[in-house]
């Protein structure tokens, strides 16, 4: 592997909590060389479809800045719409969050969560969604100690990593290198009790059997267990 981890190990995981001034929860985390702004921010209302209900709301807005890969990409929001990609990822995001909370705790008020990749090496979607939850983490506290809230709405923690085949072998937490050269490439998100929130497994090349997908499924468990204790130690 290029840079000497062993086959089944994550990549550096650092985290900059507290990275912006305004925002609730902020944090810069870093894959490896793929480091993501996440923040949390939180509104006094909810969707209209939520109006009414005593439950809160979590939503995620998910960006790759133009800076962020080899070659400046446009921003979205000068073309005037984005990208299925930039969609599918930010309703990844979302849906992973929403399914630890407990929103009848958050009372009648919206997590406005951001993603915005600043430097891209493989696993953007991964950093996020685990940066999310830092972010996510850390604006709850404030609710919790300001009294706004009575509860701990988080369930549970969550994190997420990739996986893949690479010249026969399963890898975790792949690079950018290591991703264009996978002939199956997974991402998963699973909480902290090892119960599986999204599964997205795709064959790039060889079609992969019932075995090298259990393979995938347990050294991608053991990453985001190495990557939780890594995070949790960093929390304090």
């Amino acid at each position: 592997m290029r840079d000497n981890r062993a086959t089944h190990a994550i990549r550096p995981l650092t985290l900059q909590r507290s990275f912006t001034k305004h925002a609730l929860g902020s944090v810069l985390i870093a894959y490896g060389d793929t480091k993501v702004l996440c923040t949390a921010c939180i509104e006094e209302k909810v969707p209209p479809f939520m109006r009414g209900l005593q439950k809160g709301w979590l939503t995620a807005e998910y960006s790759l800045l133009p800076g962020a890969t080899h070659t400046r990409s446009s921003r979205e929001a000068a073309k005037g719409k984005q990208t299925g990609r930039t969609q599918e990822i930010q309703r990844l995001i979302g849906r992973s969050l929403r399914s630890i909370l407990d929103f009848s705790a958050l009372g009648e008020r919206t997590i406005q969560i951001d993603a915005d990749v600043l430097q891209a090496d493989g696993g953007t979607r991964t950093a996020a969604i685990t940066g999310s939850m830092v972010a996510l983490h850390d604006a709850v506290s404030v609710l919790l100690h300001n009294g706004m809230i009575q509860t701990n709405p988080i369930k549970e923690w969550l994190a997420a990593v990739s996986v893949g085949i690479c010249d026969q072998q399963v890898r975790c937490d792949l690079d950018y290198d290591e991703d264009v050269q996978a002939s199956v490439d997974m991402n998963l998100v699973m909480t902290e009790s090892g119960r599986f929130i999204e599964i997205q497994g795709t064959a790039e090349g060889d079609p992969f059997d019932s075995h090298q997908l259990q393979e995938l499924l347990r050294v991608g468990r053991e990453g985001i267990i190495d990557i939780l204790g890594i995070v949790k130690a960093q929390l304090g």
